[in-house]
C-alpha cells in the first residue's frame, strides 16, 4: 500500500492489496478499490465505486460524481461499477446512475483517453478504445471491441454494436450495428472488415455478417421487411448477431448507410469497407 501524505483517503474506503494513491487524490467512504490499483494526483473517487484488479486512474480523473441530470438529488443512491484493467487517462469523467439503485457500469480492459465522459447510466462493455474526448451522454449502451476516434459524441438513449469503428469528430444520435464502420453524422461506411480479420472473425462469419449488412441496407426492403425475411434464414452466431441488434432495434432508431457512387456497392466487397 502507498498513499502520499496529501491524499485524503475515508477511514471507510475498503482498498485492496498494493494500492496506490498520489498526491492530493480524495477517495471517499463507500468506495471500494481492487488489488494493484493506481489513483494518480487530484483524481477524485466518490460516493459509491467499486473497482476491480489493476485499474489505473489518472490525474485529476473524477469517477462517481452526481449526474447531470435535473431530476437527480443527492438523497439518490446510486453507484458506479468497475471491473478489472481498466485505464482512464487524465480528466476522464464517470457519473453515477440518476435513479435510485441504479448504475454506470464499466467492463473489463477498456482504455479511456484523456477528457473522455461516460453520462449517468452508460453500460460499456470489454476492451472498448475511447479517444480523447469522447462523450456519451446518459443511458448509452456500448458492447465490446468497439473503437470511438476522438471527439465523437453519442446521444442518450443509443446502442453501439459489437466491433464498430467511429470516426472521430462525428456525432450520433441512432443505434450504430455492430461490425460497421460509422463515417459522418448518423451514417454508415460500411463494414469494419479491417477489424473484424483483426480479432480473428472467420472468413464464413464475415461473408454471413456481409449477408446481413446488406440484406438490411441494400436489398431494397424497409427495416420490417429485411427483419421478417432474415427469419426464414440460416445464419452464423456472427449474421444471427446483426440482425439480432436491427430486430431489436431502440426509440433511437438504426444509422443509415451512405448512398452508393458509381455502381460499387460498399457492402459487396470486403476490401472496400476498409475502417480508414
Amino acid at each position: 500500500m502507498k498513499i502520499h501524505p496529501t491524499a485524503i483517503v475515508s477511514g471507510q474506503a475498503r482498498l485492496g492489496s498494493n494500492v496506490e494513491i498520489g498526491p492530493f487524490a480524495i477517495v471517499e467512504e463507500n468506495v471500494t478499490l481492487g488489488d494493484d490499483c493506481v489513483v494518480q494526483a487530484h483524481a477524485v473517487l466518490t460516493n459509491r465505486v467499486t473497482m476491480g484488479a489493476r485499474n489505473f486512474v489518472g490525474y485529476g480523473a473524477i469517477i462517481g460524481a452526481a449526474p447531470q441530470d435535473f431530476a437527480h438529488n443527492a438523497s439518490i443512491p446510486s453507484d458506479v461499477r468497475i471491473g478489472d484493467d481498466n485505464t482512464f487517462r487524465e480528466y476522464v469523467t464517470i457519473h453515477r446512475g440518476t435513479k435510485p439503485d441504479s448504475s454506470t457500469v464499466v467492463g473489463n480492459g477498456n482504455f479511456l483517453m484523456c477528457g473522455v465522459h461516460l453520462g449517468h447510466n452508460t453500460h460499456i462493455g470489454h476492451r472498448n478504445i475511447m479517444a480523447n474526448n469522447c462523450l456519451l451522454a446518459g443511458y448509452v449502451d456500448v458492447s465490446d471491441d468497439v473503437v470511438f476516434g476522438g471527439g465523437s459524441v453519442f446521444h442518450q438513449f443509443l446502442r453501439v454494436g459489437r466491433m464498430v469503428m467511429i470516426r472521430g469528430g462525428t456525432a450520433w444520435s441512432t443505434d450504430i450495428p455492430p461490425f460497421t464502420t460509422g463515417l459522418v453524422i448518423n451514417t454508415l461506411a460500411g463494414l469494419n472488415s479491417i477489424g473484424m480479420r483483426r480479432k480473428g472473425l472467420s472468413a464464413e462469419a464475415r461473408r454471413d455478417i456481409k449477408r446481413a449488412f446488406h440484406l438490411t441496407y441494400r436489398s431494397g426492403q424497409n427495416i420490417s421487411q429485411a427483419v421478417t425475411a432474415s427469419e426464414s434464414m440460416d445464419w452464423t452466431p456472427e449474421g444471427a448477431e446483426f440482425m439480432d441488434f436491427i430486430r431489436n432495434r431502440g426509440k433511437r432508431g438504426l444509422c443509415h448507410v451512405r448512398a452508393l457512387s458509381g455502381s460499387a456497392d460498399p457492402a459487396g466487397s470486403e476490401s472496400s469497407d476498409a475502417t480508414g
